[in-house]
């Protein structure tokens, strides 16, 4: 990924992300933040629930399209384990809770790195059936210090916004159900 040029965080050298999908309806994804992680403002673990305004601090998220029309979808999961998933009908238009099933999230913290490991079940909204997904993938790296470093697959404008159109380059093919 890279960092936006407006971000002040700079513990983190690189932030790599991986997506696939394991099952029809169902989305992987794998963060890694290569920084020292006692350098990072990491949440403490805590139960795995919906929480609003994830995005104000250290947290990794994915943003969904299906192929046709504007609509779109929001996934935040943070390194407590809290998540939140949210739709849109246009850009930043009509934001609403996206029902899904909580995710299951494994987060790991090394010396040297940061891991997220995710797998969220969108199999129940009708917009994910069996139809490609183009992503737009990203994070926020909150430093100890509180500063903040925008980091995305692309930065399409001069100010970091993950809801950017422009920014959903990720593309993900369908898997047939079993």
């Amino acid at each position: 990924m890279l960092r936006h040029p407006a971000s002040t965080g700079e513990a983190a050298s690189r932030v790599e992300v991986t997506a696939w999908r394991p099952q029809h309806g169902r989305l992987a994804l794998r963060y890694v933040i290569h920084a020292p992680t006692d350098e990072l403002k990491l949440p403490p673990m805590t139960e795995s629930v919906r929480v609003d305004h994830l995005w104000r601090h250290t947290c990794l998220e994915a943003f969904i399209r299906p192929p046709a029309g504007e609509v779109y979808y929001e996934l935040n999961l943070s390194p407590s384990t809290r998540w939140a998933a949210y739709c849109f009908d246009g850009y930043r238009a009509e934001m609403a809770d996206l029902e899904v099933p909580p995710p299951q999230i494994e987060s790991r913290a090394y010396p040297d790195r940061y891991e997220l490991e995710a797998l969220v079940d969108l199999s129940g909204v009708p917009a994910f059936g069996g139809s490609d997904w183009r992503l737009a993938l990203s994070a926020v790296v909150e430093d100890a210090d509180g500063a903040l470093a925008w980091w995305a697959l692309t930065h399409p404008g001069e100010q970091p916004d993950f809801h950017n159109a422009a920014s959903f380059i990720f593309d993900l093919p369908a898997v047939e159900p079993a």
